[in-house]
């Protein structure tokens, strides 16, 4: 930006000297854990910091913590709903907001108004890395960056690298950037919120896993939403990492501006073609980062390699999509085949993703309470053949129609619950008219022993229960952890009333 303080405008990916914020006048939006690092980073190198949250301090003692810490420091701390109405007397030069802070929010409108930089804290974060810093591996997408991220790191550490998992999951990212001990990559998970607040990173390797509608709301439309998926390829050095079977990505990695050689890598579920990583029979190969590619490919794994080493249980797709996008970006960064196949195999799931909580006569009862979408819930019903699907929950507004319909072929019953179970029973009624619906209207939390009890009476030997909502949570449950650890100490009541029955 012309006129703009030093250090203020685009920089280009091999700046030579890490962002020097002393001197000036910084306005850091949000209290919360980001904010609050960035505050912290920003006034122990010499800046000028107000820090403004919009919440009320009355009984938010977490806040009002961080908020005492920060004064200590020579933070000016402004807390209440008058602070963030808009920007403050004093003359700023840059803003660092939090990323759930929107766009069209009055103080942040106002400081685009005004032409003042705006950041996200991972923006601030890459401008403070230290020359000859660590290299970033990114990872977006709507489901499955946890995940990917998840095993992404665990093939780094296989392979002897120090390294962690930052940005939207693990580690905050300003912490992980000025660890006192360097890391020697760090595996970065993007929201689009972020994404939208970052203009200058330039990753080694980044994917976008997928594109399927959500926040909406935040970013105003699904070009949008898009738009900013597609800034994790921007600047990318050495590898874009792209879905074929979402050509929304493809078409992300076309539209970014690169550093020359960078490559488009494919991954698929199918046998790879040239510059791809895929599956062949139940072999993870790659056609991508081998010398002969043309006419060889590296074994990379297998899928039992996913599940434990269990042969009897086939890894749902989007499963082997994670492991397929997250070993891309390894082999980016010169992980060797044996190390993904080693990371592949310590790698355990984050809680509440495709969790197998017990097995009750030949039916498994698998947990994945975090599909609170309806991109996430077709991905997970249409990992499994027969289906006794729980469903519902707060839907924001999502329209059920095509999920139903997609995975209609695979539903042996439904049990639904949940404040608009309503409108998925319209969507069943209409694409799987001949399926078993169970209209669960109960909304106390201890409603799961009831839909787990249904859900074993319809299924067959052989079927899995799933939670898997397709929406949020927060009409019965905290969050969708809660809803999951529910469905499970009901299922496992029911384990143990089965064994009582038994021994009578």
């Amino acid at each position: 930006m012309v006129g703009s303080p030093a250090g203020l405008t685009e920089v280009h990916p091999d700046q030579a000297e890490p962002f020097d914020p002393s001197g000036l006048r910084i306005l850091v939006t949000g209290g919360g854990v980001s904010g609050f690092a960035a505050a912290d980073a920003l006034v122990e190198r010499g800046a000028s910091v107000i820090l403004v949250d919009g919440a009320d301090p009355a009984g938010n003692s977490a806040l009002m913590e961080r908020m005492r810490i920060l004064d200590i420091l020579g933070v000016d701390v402004r807390v209440g709903p008058e602070q963030v109405g808009g920007m403050p007397r004093e003359p700023i030069d840059l803003v660092v907001t939090s990323p759930g802070w929107r766009p069209d929010q009055p103080l942040l409108a106002d400081a685009a108004g005004q032409g003042i930089p705006i950041w996200g804290e991972v923006e601030l974060a890459w401008r403070l890395r230290a020359v000859g810093a660590a290299p970033w591996l990114t990872i977006t997408g709507t489901n499955g960056k946890t995940t990917t991220v998840q095993m992404l790191t665990s093939m780094l550490r296989a392979a002897g690298l120090r390294s962690c998992s930052a940005g939207n999951v693990g580690t905050p990212i300003l912490e992980a950037v000025l660890h006192p001990e360097p890391y020697d990559v760090i595996a970065v998970e993007l929201s689009s919120f972020q994404l939208h607040w970052a203009s200058s990173l330039s990753p080694v390797a980044s994917v976008c896993l997928n594109i399927a509608p959500d926040h909406i709301d935040w970013h105003g439309s699904l070009e949008a939403y898009g738009k900013a998926k597609g800034k994790v390829y921007e600047r990318t050095q050495v590898a874009c990492v792209y879905n074929v079977e979402d050509p929304a990505t493809e078409q992300l990695v076309r539209d970014a501006d690169v550093v020359e050689g960078a490559r488009a890598i494919g991954f698929t579920l199918g046998v790879p073609g040239l510059s791809m990583l895929g599956v062949v029979d139940d072999v993870l190969a790659d056609r991508a980062f081998v010398a002969e590619r043309a006419t060889s490919a590296a074994e990379l794994g297998t899928l039992a390699d996913l599940t434990g080493g269990r042969t009897d249980i086939v890894p749902p797709p989007h499963l082997v999509q994670n492991a397929l996008a997250a070993a891309a970006l390894a082999r980016a960064v010169g992980v060797p085949p044996a190390a993904v196949r080693e990371g592949l195999r310590r790698f355990t799931p984050e809680p509440h993703r495709i969790t197998e909580v017990a097995v009750i006569d030949e039916v498994r009862f698998v947990d994945d309470s975090k599909a609170t979408n309806t991109h996430a819930a077709r991905a997970s019903v249409l990992g499994f053949d027969h289906v006794v699907w729980i469903a519902g929950g707060l839907l924001k507004g999502a329209d059920v129609d095509d999920l139903v319909r997609e995975v209609a072929p695979r539903l042996r019953a439904v049990v639904l619950i949940g404040a608009d179970r309503a409108r998925i029973a319209e969507a069943l009624e209409r694409h799987a008219p001949d399926v078993r619906v169970f209209d669960v209207a109960d909304t106390d939390t201890g409603v799961m022993d009831r839909v787990a009890a249904l859900a074993l009476d319809a299924a067959r030997p052989g079927d899995v229960v799933l939670l898997a909502p397709a929406a949020a949570s927060m009409d019965m449950f905290v969050n969708y952890g809660a809803r999951g650890d529910a469905f499970a100490a009901a299922v496992h009541r029911l384990v143990e009333q089965r064994g009582s029955a038994e021994g009578a």
